[in-house]
């Protein structure tokens, strides 16, 4: 029995790993968060938090009303109100499969590289589909997914079981839990500097063509889902 989500990314934050995925996951889901159909005031559940980025920049950019960060780790939890000064920003440490939110009550989810640590995906999608307002969305970014062939070998370091679906995958698990998929594309991440091809091998990437292709066309994969 592997690691569980809590004692993996506890591990993370504890090595001040949360500022390093910020960083990182910014590139892209700075251009996913900017669709978001948030107004002043909405009411936003961002699962698997980490250090509560996403839900500080809406607030700033859109003036979000109260909001929660939900996170597998109570230690992310932790690290997540220490970055974040505004008191109606509440951060919940719980479980994928049970939120711990009422019917109808969440304006938008976020989520941004964590939905595949769901145990149960299917269940999770039902959670959101299930706590969202009528016309809520949820925006799921992850970069761990089938196309994305340069992800597959994360499963190997990190103990926990990962989710990984392919485009389709995921379209048809947001239609089963009652969400219609509003689009679905690819963010590319035009922010990682790519070396010249002389400078290949590098230490991470065989080829510069490899490189280009993980994060110029893969990037990242945005699934937009709509409660009816």
């Amino acid at each position: 029995m592997g690691m569980s989500v809590r004692e993996e990314f506890d591990e993370w934050a504890t090595a001040g790993k949360d500022k390093g995925m910020e960083e990182r996951h910014w590139h892209t889901a700075k251009h996913a968060l900017a669709r978001m159909p948030v107004e002043e005031g909405d009411t936003i559940l961002d699962l698997g938090t980490g250090s509560g980025y996403a839900l500080r920049a809406l607030r700033e950019t859109a003036n979000t009303g109260p909001s929660y960060g939900f996170d597998g780790s109570p230690e992310m939890v932790r690290n997540a109100r220490d970055y974040t000064d505004e008191d109606d920003i509440e951060y919940v440490c719980g479980d994928f499969d049970n939120l711990p939110f009422e019917d109808d009550s969440i304006d938008h989810v976020w989520s941004m590289e964590a939905f595949y640590y769901a145990a149960n995906p299917h269940n999770t999608l039902e959670e959101i589909a299930r706590v969202l307002r009528p016309g809520g969305t949820f925006y799921c970014a992850v970069n761990y997914y089938e196309e994305n062939v340069h992800s597959h070998e994360w499963q190997e370091y990190i103990e926990v079981e990962m989710t990984r679906w392919d485009r389709e995958q995921y379209r048809e698990a947001f239609r089963d839990a009652g969400l219609s998929v509003a689009e679905q594309d690819n963010i590319p991440d035009r922010e990682i500097t790519i070396p010249s091809g002389a400078e290949f091998p590098t230490e991470d990437w065989d080829s510069r063509e490899a490189m280009v292709e993980r994060y110029r066309e893969y990037g990242t994969l945005l699934t937009v889902g709509v409660t009816p």
